[in-house]
């Protein structure tokens, strides 16, 4: 955290002293919301909900983002790592199928920390990543043993439109490297007795008015390269 490389974006603040990133955050871990979420995939949300936990700040911040200001540190609240610990325990309390952190990349070190507490605790439902895509590989190489499923966007194919609405022009090639590292990590799908997943890596992708045409070469460089080792949701 004092020289932050821990997205792409490689701006090297000093967040430990208080400097804030890209993602416009210091070290201080600031939550939007933690609360059960009825309204993710199937597979994530089932009947109880999925325990969200958003994060506050972002390294993307997309023009037509529905959570600006929570990507632009406009809301939350500032928790320590050991309460983060104990809102993972708190929503696995009121049953949730899983703890899914939401925009979590600038918070990965403190995430680890917080996991590993609460595991300790009798944490024991899969913890979920919920991202842009737009990650380092070796910071996923971090969350080995940590992250169960991970659930990246991959947003665009082509650079212009990712420069145009993402301000990251090397989208497309980052989230390749990030998807290949986390397939790597957690290996093939595996759902439980009620069709929730517990391991793997879910792609998600947004179709933009105007932008079809791209979308169709996302989705055949994901189905070429990954046939059904991942899940998909468009």
């Amino acid at each position: 955290m004092a020289i932050c490389t821990l997205c792409p974006r490689m701006c090297k603040a000093d967040r430990a002293k208080g400097e804030k990133g890209f993602c416009l955050m210091t070290d201080e871990i600031v939550l939007s919301r933690a609360a059960l979420h009825y309204w993710e995939e199937p597979c994530i949300s089932g009947d109880r909900g999925s325990g969200t936990v958003f994060f506050s700040g972002c390294s993307l911040k997309c023009v037509y983002c529905q959570n600006r200001p929570v990507a632009l540190n406009q809301a939350g609240k500032a928790v320590s790592i050991e309460r983060l610990a104990e809102i993972f325990c708190e929503l696995q309390e009121k049953k949730a199928h899983n703890i899914n952190l939401v925009t979590p990349t600038h918070y990965v070190p403190e995430i680890i920390e917080a996991v590993n507490i609460s595991r300790q605790k009798g944490l024991n439902i899969p913890i979920v990543y919920n991202s842009g895509g737009y990650e380092n590989t070796d910071t996923i190489k971090l969350l080995d043993g940590i992250i169960d499923v991970y659930m990246p966007d991959f947003k665009y194919m082509s650079s212009s439109l990712s420069e145009k609405y993402s301000n990251a022009s090397n989208y497309s090639e980052i989230v390749k490297e990030a998807i290949e590292a986390m397939v790597s990590q957690v290996g093939d799908l595996e759902f439980d007795e009620d069709g929730m997943m517990k391991k793997g890596v879910l792609i998600r992708h947004m179709l933009l008015p105007g932008c079809l045409d791209d979308s169709k070469e996302v989705m055949k460089y994901l189905y070429d390269t990954y046939k059904e080792k991942v899940y998909y949701s468009i």
